[in-house]
């Protein structure tokens, strides 16, 4: 089960359920995929909805390393997620909101 109070968010992928988590290493991961000014730029573009599918997709990439998962990018491109795109973008607003939220955030 994904704990949120550790900043933890649940995606099945391929009929698997995996754990997805942004530590500091994910995070560092993700601001170089993204070429980012600042993750705080990153939390704008969710905030007001103006994320792209690639933010969506690096996002989800790194909180599945951040959780163990071993597989790339490419991988997850041909990975059949429940819930398709929209579940997708939904974790990855998820895993924004619970790693930069203080306790109580679910």
């Amino acid at each position: 089960m994904a704990n949120p109070h550790a900043g933890e968010v649940a995606l099945w992928l391929d009929g698997q359920r995996h754990v997805l988590k942004l530590t500091l290493g994910a995070l560092a991961e993700l601001e170089a995929a993204l070429e980012a000014d600042s993750l705080v730029a990153l939390v704008e573009r969710f905030e007001t909805g103006r994320y792209s599918v690639r933010d969506v997709l690096a996002l989800v990439v790194a909180g599945l390393r951040g959780g163990g998962w071993q597989g790339s990018a490419e991988e997850l491109r041909t990975a059949e997620i429940r819930g398709g795109a929209v579940e997708a973008a939904r974790v990855a607003a998820q895993l924004l909101a619970r790693a930069f939220a203080g306790p109580g955030v679910k």
